[in-house]
């Protein structure tokens, strides 16, 4: 059985090797052009953190700007020559959004620094898009390293 299993599964992971960046390409670009289009709209359900983490900005003119910004990322991803510069934005994006963390502790945190609430969860699972970004960015590198040769 255990042997029936490997076979399938090296098999398979052959085969999805060859399409798996893309894949992460367009679920990290799903993320980013729906949670911007939901503060473009005014209805992101992040948009009272947003207002609570930036508190110097108006909140009616920065959620929507940075809704825009995040869609362009999504957008960026969608285009493998914008992979480079989009993957610096969202890096760059993502150190934002690690901010309440420390902002904002009590509502991110039941216990500091071991039990998240819902809100502290939202944020942390950002470490897999950043994961994501950053195996996107090795595989363009390479693979534009071998175009170019």
């Amino acid at each position: 059985m255990t042997q029936l299993f490997n076979s399938f599964y090296f098999s398979f992971s052959e085969k999805i090797e060859k399409h798996s960046v893309i894949i992460m390409r367009i679920a990290l670009a799903i993320v980013y052009i729906w949670f911007g289009a939901l503060k473009v709209i005014g209805i992101s359900p992040a948009g009272d953190l947003v207002e609570q983490t930036v508190f110097w900005f108006k909140p009616e003119i920065f959620i929507p700007v940075l809704g825009v910004c995040e869609v362009i990322i999504g957008l960026g991803l969608l285009i493998k020559r914008f992979v480079p510069i989009t993957v610096l934005l969202l890096l760059l994006h993502m150190v934002a959004t690690i901010f309440p963390l420390f902002i904002l502790t009590d509502a991110c945190f039941d216990a500091f620094p071991y039990r998240p609430t819902l809100v502290g969860q939202y944020i942390i699972k950002n470490l897999v898009l950043v994961a994501g970004a950053l195996v996107i960015a090795g595989k363009h590198n390479k693979n534009y390293c071998n175009q170019k040769l």
